[in-house]
């Protein structure tokens, strides 16, 4: 690692502190006294993805992050829930314990998420990945939805 602002490779550091699935440390460059933060993160060996077409890709955390922001799109859903939801999702495809997992299943972990998180964004994602092609089938996945909020009339 090396001082962003002059290229020194020694460094002190000022505070260290847990952040999430990792530790933030405020550091100072001994060249310099620049001071810029890292963040550390446990490398976690997450399965291969098997997509459609049979390749195999590595689990993609950017991946995940931006079908959740497109799906949440100008809704009421905050960047640390969105965080929070790819942090889960991460978790559920470790706890699988194996070392691919078909994207259909990667998919079925962001559907629980969004279910849980936003219905519209649930809707918008849903539609994309289940690949509906019609007003009907669109009906069909809010049907359950429909039922419960008739019940609770």
């Amino acid at each position: 690692m090396i001082c962003p602002s002059c290229e020194h490779g020694k460094f002190e550091v000022l505070e260290t502190r847990t952040s999430g699935d990792g530790i933030r440390r405020r550091r100072s460059c001994v060249g310099c006294g620049h001071r810029f933060t890292t963040f550390e993160r446990i490398d976690r060996r997450l399965p291969l993805v098997i997509k459609k077409s049979g390749a195999r890709v590595p689990f993609s955390r950017t991946k995940v992050q931006e079908g959740l922001h497109i799906a949440c799109r100008k809704r009421p859903v905050t960047a640390e829930q969105l965080d929070e939801a790819v942090r889960r999702i991460e978790d559920q495809a470790l706890a699988l314990g194996r070392a691919e997992v078909a994207s259909a299943e990667v998919g079925g972990l962001v559907l629980a998420e969004l279910k849980s998180l936003d219905l519209v964004g649930y809707l918008r994602f849903a539609s994309v990945y289940q690949e509906i092609q019609s007003a009907d089938q669109f009906l069909e996945l809010l049907q359950p939805w429909v039922e419960r909020k008739l019940e609770n009339k």
